[in-house]
C-alpha cells in the first residue's frame, strides 16, 4: 500500500543527468512510497532500449545542430524532447504499480487545463484524436517505473526533421517507431505553459492518490555523475544497436562505387566494395580500412584520409555524410 508520496522536480535540462536521476530514484524508492518525477530535456532525441539510432534519427544532423541523442532503459519508440515538452515518471515497488491510476493522473492534469483526453491502445494519450503523450515502462529488482512525455508547446518541425529515418538503406532488426499524428496541448488551450502544466500535474497527483506529497531535496551530483557519464558514452548510445546492414552508392570522376557494410554493435564487421575505378587496388584498400570502424562519420573520415588518395577519400566521406549517419 502507498502511504507516502514524494515529488522530485529536476532543475537540469541535461538528458544524461536526468536519466541518471530517474535510475537513482528507482533504486532508492521505499516500499510504501510513490515518487513522481518531473523533468525536461533540451533538444534531445531519446530512443528506446532496443532501438537502432540510425533507423530512428538523423544522428549527424542532430549533433551538428547542437542536439543530443539519449537511450532510455525502457522500450518503445523514439521521441523528441525540448523545453516545450514536459516529462514525467511514476516510480514505486511492483506491488504498488497501478497503470490505470497513473494514467488517471495525466488525464486529471489535462482536465485541470480544460482539455479532454482519451487513452489509446498503444499506451498513448490523445486529445482531439491526436497524440500528445507517449508512455513507456521499466522494472528491475522488484521496482517499476512508468514514464512519458507531455507535448505542451514542442517544436514539431524539429521533431519531424530529427525523427525522420536516415536516407541510408538500413535493414535493422531492432524495433521501429510508430509514427503518429501529434498535437501540442497549447493548440487546444492557447494560454497553457509548461510551468502551469507542471503545477496541474502536481495537483492531479495529490488528488488521484489522496495524499499530500513531500517535495524531495536535490540529489547529490556525486551520486549521479558516474551513471550520467555512462549514459552519455558512445558505447551505450550506439554500441547497443542490433545487427544491421548499411549500403550506399555514388558516381565520381574517378568511377562509380557501391558500399555494403555489415554491422554489429555499431562496428563494421564486414565491408564489400564494388567499383569500376581504374585503380584495381581501391576496393581492397577501402574494405581493409573500413573493417572494425565504428559507424561514425568523423572516425571513418580519419581512417579514409590516411588510407586513400585525397580526392577519393573526400568523395567517399561526403557520400557517407549525405546518408546522415
Amino acid at each position: 500500500m502507498i502511504n507516502r508520496l514524494e515529488i522530485y522536480i529536476a532543475d537540469s535540462f541535461d538528458p544524461y543527468e536526468n536519466l541518471a536521476v530517474e535510475k537513482q530514484l528507482l533504486d532508492t524508492v521505499t516500499e510504501d512510497c510513490c515518487i513522481f518525477y518531473l523533468w525536461q530535456n533540451e533538444n534531445t532525441v531519446v530512443i528506446g532500449r532496443n532501438q537502432n539510432p540510425w533507423s530512428e534519427c538523423r544522428c549527424t544532423l542532430l549533433s551538428e545542430e547542437g542536439g543530443r541523442l539519449a537511450r532510455r532503459l525502457s522500450g518503445g519508440g523514439a521521441v523528441f524532447h525540448d523545453l516545450g515538452n514536459l516529462n514525467f515518471t511514476f516510480l514505486c515497488h511492483e506491488k504498488n504499480y497501478d497503470l490505470s491510476r497513473q494514467m488517471q493522473v495525466i488525464q486529471a492534469a489535462c482536465a485541470l487545463a480544460g482539455i479532454e483526453t482519451q487513452l489509446s491502445g498503444r499506451n498513448d494519450i490523445l486529445a482531439d484524436g491526436r497524440k500528445f503523450s507517449g508512455n513507456a515502462f521499466y522494472n528491475s529488482g522488484g521496482k517499476s517505473y512508468h514514464h512519458g512525455t507531455l507535448m505542451v508547446c514542442a517544436d514539431t518541425e524539429k521533431m519531424q526533421r530529427y525523427l525522420t529515418p536516415s536516407k541510408a538503406k538500413l535493414e535493422a532488426k531492432g524495433v521501429k517507431s510508430v509514427r503518429s499524428r501529434v498535437v501540442n496541448l497549447k493548440d487546444l488551450s492557447p494560454s497553457l505553459t509548461c510551468e502551469e502544466m507542471k503545477q496541474h500535474m502536481i495537483n492531479a497527483f495529490e488528488e488521484v492518490y489522496g495524499l499530500k506529497p513531500d517535495i524531495l531535496g536535490k540529489i547529490s551530483a556525486e551520486d549521479i555523475s558516474r551513471l550520467a557519464q555512462s549514459y552519455a558514452s558512445w558505447d551505450y548510445l550506439y554500441g547497443k544497436s542490433a545487427p544491421f546492414t548499411f549500403s550506399c552508392s555514388g558516381r565520381y570522376n574517378w568511377g562509380q562505387i557501391e558500399l555494403q557494410l555489415q554491422l554489429k554493435n555499431a562496428v563494421i564487421t564486414s565491408a564489400r566494395v564494388y567499383t569500376d575505378s581504374m585503380d584495381w587496388t581501391l576496393a581492397e584498400k577501402l574494405q581493409e580500412a573500413l573493417s572494425l570502424c565504428h559507424l561514425h562519420a568523423e572516425e571513418i573520415e580519419r581512417v579514409l584520409a590516411t588510407s586513400l588518395p585525397a580526392q577519393i577519400a573526400e568523395d567517399i566521406t561526403q557520400l557517407l555524410r549525405n546518408q546522415e549517419i
